[in-house]
């Protein structure tokens, strides 16, 4: 992730290939998923063998509603994950998995990142 790549609240910057992307799913997002897939809450549930591990369709389309919620418009956000091909599947797994994390506990990824400067810096603490 380069210096300058920073995702707003409920967002997560990952690079996918060699580009950095936001990703960040809205409620409009969520809805648009579950209007052709299944409920979120149970994608998420299946991200942790307590139900139906999500497919790789359900991965792509996460992702680029998540790309669409990010700032992107929907057929450049189709491009992109279009790109990807099955060597790129488990890393858009682990995306996924952020992505729809942070959405549900945005406030997540600042504790991370508070732990990650202070075992960086445990003196500046």
């Amino acid at each position: 992730m380069t210096i300058t790549a920073e995702a707003p609240r409920g967002g997560v910057a990952e690079y996918l290939g060699d580009t950095s992307y936001t990703f960040r799913l809205r409620n409009r997002e969520i809805e648009r998923f579950e209007d052709k897939h299944r409920g979120i809450f149970d994608l998420w549930e299946g991200f942790f063998e307590r139900g139906k591990k999500p497919n790789s369709k359900e991965i792509r389309d996460i992702l680029s509603l998540g790309l669409v919620g990010g700032g992107m418009k929907d057929h450049e956000a189709d491009e992109v994950i279009a790109k990807a091909g099955p060597s790129d599947l488990m890393r858009m797994y682990q995306i996924a998995q952020a992505v729809i994390g942070i959405a549900f506990m945005p406030d997540m990824a600042d504790e991370a990142e508070v732990k990650k400067k202070t075992a960086a810096h445990p003196k500046a603490a």
